[in-house]
């Protein structure tokens, strides 16, 4: 498994602990649970919650009764999701799966495709989550939009910044978003256009 370093490094920070649980983010979380109610099949099914973090997605559903293994790169991310009521989580690469064809009833993948730039990785990570699900079973991905960097760096002010309005422009421009701030954001931003080809190649 192969994770860049400078993205291994953020999280690590323990960020993710508490990022959709307060704050603006928590309006990220009701709106993405909303969202999963409604495509997820009936509990008891079997989740795979790839990408899964520290479990903010993992934990509801596992209350609400199903069955949800959590996949993550981040060993931090594993032990804290691993704490959670119900939750099984193990170390894996969204890019080759450690799970059998077909044994899960439904796959997230709500953080893989915006770390992975490249396009072939992204494809590979949405096959390998197609691969463990069952036949007609859903495969629920996200993805960050292009522009959210320019929004967000105006919102929180870091715009005023030279160097990180820059960086925020080759973002818009390349996709591959690296922050300039100590410990900020690496990923990878989608151009709407390219979110269905992604999905059906």
């Amino acid at each position: 498994m192969i994770m860049d370093p400078e993205v291994l490094g953020y999280y690590e920070q323990g960020g993710e602990r508490t990022r959709l649980r307060q704050g603006r983010n928590r309006l990220e979380y009701w709106r993405t649970r909303d969202v999963l109610r409604r495509v997820l099949p009936p509990a008891p099914a079997r989740v795979l919650d790839v990408g899964g973090g520290t479990g903010a997605h993992a934990e509801w559903p596992a209350a609400d009764g199903y069955e949800v293994e959590l996949i993550d790169p981040v060993p931090l991310h594993v032990q804290e999701a691993a704490a959670l009521p119900g939750v099984s989580a193990r170390l894996g690469d969204a890019r080759d799966l450690p799970v059998p064809s077909g044994g899960a009833d439904a796959a997230l993948l709500l953080g893989p495709l915006y770390h992975l730039p490249d396009r072939a990785d992204r494809v590979r990570a949405l096959t390998e989550a197609r691969r463990a699900v069952r036949p007609g079973g859903p495969v629920v991905a996200a993805v960050i939009s292009r522009f959210a960097a320019v929004h967000d760096g105006i919102y929180r002010g870091f715009h005023l910044d030279e160097e990180q309005r820059a960086a925020d422009y080759r973002g818009l421009e390349t996709g591959v978003m690296v922050s300039c701030r100590p410990g900020g954001f690496r990923g990878y931003f989608h151009d709407p256009e390219e979110i269905l080809a992604v999905a059906t190649a």
